[in-house]
């Protein structure tokens, strides 16, 4: 059968009956109905005289004249044809007919393609929708971890069971036949083979990240309803989810759909799995009733604990054996030297009963250890993880050097901190507005190092571009993991059932305002602690951006605690210090 003449625009997806007329057999298949198709391929349900069943049958559209090209697709065909997942569609035979690959399913009782699907009806809610690229992922996924791809996901190689399940089937076709570069291709370019594979499994993910675009937007990206054309535009043009939209989208799905179809290539997912864990993470937290960006931790909680103690907890433990009659001062400046030592003992006071003896919570450590004795302060560091719990050493490494950090912070904020304020209350603010990272760290610690990555500036797409800026650490969260640091760290206030007024200081102020006095104890506690975390983050900018960047925390401040530029670094070397003795007080 010769192949049909392609249109003079990329055919659609969603019109499976458009081209019924152009052909009535396939080899010995008799073709019934198209189901769907691309540029690529074509779906169609077709009878199988041999069975006298009826079955699906996708084809290429392109034929291959090299006799060895040909024979090693259909070998392809063949091995992928083995592969078994819950989300694949299992083929039953693979083979070419002039020049043209194809692979033969058995036909889904009670099942419809995408195409199909969504000619008849639009795509439902997000979280659906969600659920079904999640499903393709999966079984993506899997393929592509065996060495293998797709070569062209679509609305017609997607279908839906009778129980509202999303599978792929048609693994293994022939990819793209778009000439390959240095600059698409991910994989070694001294080997067109396994170029030839990368460059398709990320073709694969990106079709996911279009079809998601498609399902929510209910319009394809880039007016282009035909996806291998979409995708070959992606390195030209910009694919951004429209702020207008038929139903409301949360920032972080917004922000996971917006990395799926980026233009630069290094911002975009690693592979299926990445994305999958992204989309699953913002599912968990949009349809849990176990308190929204808690649900992520939850089992990790139960399994690795909430943080690890820092090195030298025994000797710590040593140390407050010996301290029966020592002054509560110092008692809690032990405790204050580790955060998941601090934290445990306000997580651990205010989830008992005993915590209902204060009013308003306990919120301090000093009072927390007034209320439960040397023996509770010894109670809970023996629950902390032995340092560094499950991570290994470069993940270690990172979480030490975050913890460390929030100390910096926490003495820093110490230093600031007006006369007549709780210094201890400004420490412990301070340092819980880095919770979000220290335990994303701890229990994300690969999707912590994307997050990092997706912050940094990159190189220009072509040569004269400007430099591509790195996200915010917020909409790089959201990315990777489907919700910010901040709400993830709030949920965990809340399950420690830590008080209303601790939960508002360790919130960072907004950006960009000027910041007055405040009126309350807690607001000027939360003004201390932003601008500690502040004044550290202009530190970490390249020298030469420091003053500026200092002079805008001194501005911004300025009003509310009367800071300076040099009183800013003033107190910066004053923390320091305070964390020097600490840490070789600890090393004794």
């Amino acid at each position: 059968m010769p192949p049909p003449s392609p249109p003079s625009r990329a055919p659609t997806d969603a019109s499976p009956r458009a081209a019924t007329a152009l052909a009535r057999t396939f080899g010995r298949f008799e073709l019934r109905e198209l189901m769907g198709r691309s540029s690529q391929t074509m779906a169609w349900l077709a009878r199988d005289p041999r069975v006298q069943q009826d079955v699906w049958l996708l084809i290429a559209r392109h034929p291959i004249d090299d006799r060895l090209e040909l024979a090693a697709a259909v070998d392809n065909l063949r091995r992928a044809a083995r592969l078994e997942h819950p989300r694949l569609l299992t083929s039953v035979e693979s083979g070419a007919h002039a020049g043209r690959a194809f692979v033969v399913c058995d036909r889904p009782q009670g099942a419809t393609t995408l195409a199909q699907q969504l000619a008849e009806r639009k795509p439902g809610p997000p979280v659906e929708v969600a659920g079904w690229a999640i499903d393709a992922l999966e079984g993506l996924a899997y393929v592509h971890d065996a060495g293998f791809a797709h070569g062209d996901v679509g609305l017609h190689t997607l279908f839906v069971t009778k129980n509202g399940r999303l599978m792929v089937w048609g693994c293994g076709m022939p990819g793209s036949r778009t000439p390959l570069s240095a600059d698409t291709v991910s994989g070694d370019p001294e080997d067109p083979i396994s170029a030839r594979r990368h460059l398709t499994t990320d073709r694969d993910v990106l079709a996911i990240g279009l079809l998601l675009y498609g399902w929510i937007a209910q319009a394809p990206a880039l007016d282009e309803t035909d996806l291998p054309s979409a995708i070959n535009r992606l390195g030209q043009d910009i694919v951004r989810l429209p702020w207008s939209l038929p139903a409301p989208v949360s920032d972080a799905l917004r922000a996971i759909i917006n990395r799926a179809t980026d233009r630069h290539e290094r911002r975009r997912y690693l592979g299926a799995r990445s994305l999958e864990r992204a989309l699953s993470g913002w599912r968990q937290v949009e349809s849990s009733d176990r308190g929204g960006p808690l649900a992520l931790l939850l089992d990790r909680l139960r399994v690795n604990g909430h943080l690890p103690a820092l090195p030298g907890l025994a000797q710590r433990v040593v140390q407050l054996s010996r301290m029966e009659t020592r002054r509560l001062d110092e008692l809690t400046d032990v405790v204050l030297e580790d955060p998941a030592l601090s934290f445990e003992l306000l997580r651990s006071v205010n989830s008992a009963s005993i915590g209902l003896m204060s009013d308003d919570g306990v919120t301090t450590v000093r009072r927390a250890i007034q209320l439960i004795g040397l023996t509770g302060v010894r109670r809970a560091a023996s629950t902390l993880r032995a340092w560094p719990g499950p991570l290994r050493d470069g993940a270690a490494e990172r979480l030490e050097r975050a913890m460390r950090r929030a100390c910096m912070a926490g003495h820093l904020a110490e230093v600031l901190v007006p006369a007549g304020l709780d210094a201890e209350g400004a420490l412990i603010a301070a340092q819980l507005q880095h919770l979000g990272r220290l335990v994303t760290y701890y229990h994300f610690p690969d999707e912590a190092v994307q997050i990092r990555q997706l912050m940094q500036p990159g190189p220009p797409l072509r040569e004269g571009d400007p430099v591509t800026p790195g996200l915010s650490e917020d909409a790089a969260a959201m990315a990777v993991l489907g919700v910010d640091l901040q709400s993830m760290a709030n949920a965990l206030a809340r399950h420690w059932g830590l008080d209303e007024s601790v939960q508002e200081t360790m919130l960072p102020l907004p950006p960009g305002q000027s910041v007055v006095a405040p009126h309350t104890v807690d607001g000027w506690l939360r003004v201390v602690s932003s601008c500690a975390n502040e004044t550290l983050q202009a530190f970490d900018a390249p020298v030469a951006a420091q003053p500026r960047a200092l002079a805008q925390v001194a501005n911004r401040y300025a009003r509310a605690l009367g800071v300076s530029v040099e009183s800013l670094k003033q107190a910066y070397l004053d923390a320091r210090d305070k964390l020097a003795r600490h840490l070789q007080v600890k090393a004794a």
